[in-house]
């Protein structure tokens, strides 16, 4: 019985989805300090208790969605939904999450706290409000990545190159557009409140821009940031063999990777529909998870290796 428990209360805190705070590592894979045990505890540390915040605004918005959720026909089975952690049990659980997370966040340092609070209000408002207002709700997912994004910097002090953050800016915007699309063509405008006031066309060409937006930064971002030179004996020797090819252009072999990746994204939604679940793609679709990994190993081969 304990054991369903457990299973249950993960559920509710949809750990699933922790995987969106993986970004707080920007910072330091792309400063060179990877590996680096202050910056990587740091970062994993920072890491946990955006994780804490992120499932406190998921059992949140489950209250909120409550009479939403039980008729709509797969949020129905999730453990609020469903009754199998009731109101006040749930209420309980944001609560002490809350508190937790910030006495964490408190503990490391008074930026990295404010920028937590501040996260944490900004979820808070979009489970109550923002979600609601059509184009606003996709914004605030967007920011939410970017405070994420940004917390691996408060923590650590490691710069992340602006068009980098362009990138993460625009392709949070592009996966949150096509959800809400994936979302309008499955279950119409009963979804929730704001597709009411979204059309299938509309988020096409949000979709369009978006994904635009997220090749070009990242193409800026490769050629105009210089990648951080760690000197190995694989660094020494490509040298030797190509002295007059710029460290940074090595990092633009890796933009066809990208556009494969936010093409494979889009296929995934309109010809299968799965763009609602977008955790789920990224974990068990097999070309774009090989796309994800190569295009990891070709980076950290480029900074670390290379």
């Amino acid at each position: 019985m304990k054991k369903e428990r457990i299973i249950i209360l993960l559920r509710t805190l949809r750990v699933n989805q922790w995987i969106k705070n993986l970004v707080v590592y920007t910072a330091i894979i792309f400063s060179g300090t990877l590996f680096i045990q202050d910056a990587l505890l740091k970062s994993t540390y920072a890491f946990f208790v955006l994780c804490l915040l992120s499932s406190t605004s998921y059992v949140l918005n489950d209250i909120i969605d409550y009479p939403y959720d039980r008729k709509h026909p797969i949020k129905k089975f999730r453990p609020i939904a469903a009754g199998k952690i009731t109101i006040p049990e749930a209420t309980f659980i944001v609560f002490i999450l809350t508190l937790v997370s910030l006495i964490l966040a408190l503990f490391f340092s008074l930026p990295f706290f404010f920028l937590s609070l501040i996260f944490i209000l900004l979820h808070f408002f979009y489970s109550l409000n923002l979600k609601r207002r059509p184009v606003i709700d996709i914004f605030t997912i967007s920011f939410s990545f970017m405070m994420r994004t940004l917390a691996g910097e408060v923590v650590t002090g490691y710069h992340i190159p602006i068009w980098l953050v362009y990138t993460i800016f625009f392709g949070s915007l592009f996966m949150a557009t096509v959800k809400r699309h994936a979302e309008l063509v499955a279950h119409g405008s009963q979804a929730r409140v704001s597709l009411d006031q979204y059309k299938e066309h509309m988020l096409d060409f949000l979709t369009n821009t978006f994904a635009t937006g997220t090749i070009l930064a990242y193409a800026f971002f490769t050629y105009v940031d210089r990648p951080p030179q760690i000197r190995t004996i694989f660094s020494e020797s490509i040298n030797k063999l190509f002295p007059t090819f710029e460290v940074r252009r090595w990092m633009m072999v890796t933009i066809p990777l990208i556009v494969y990746g936010i093409s494979r994204y889009a296929q995934l939604l309109y010809e299968r529909e799965e763009g609602e679940r977008p955790e789920k793609i990224v974990t068990t679709d097999r070309p774009l998870i090989l796309t994800i990994f190569l295009w990891g190993i070709i980076v950290i081969g480029i900074i670390y290796v290379f």
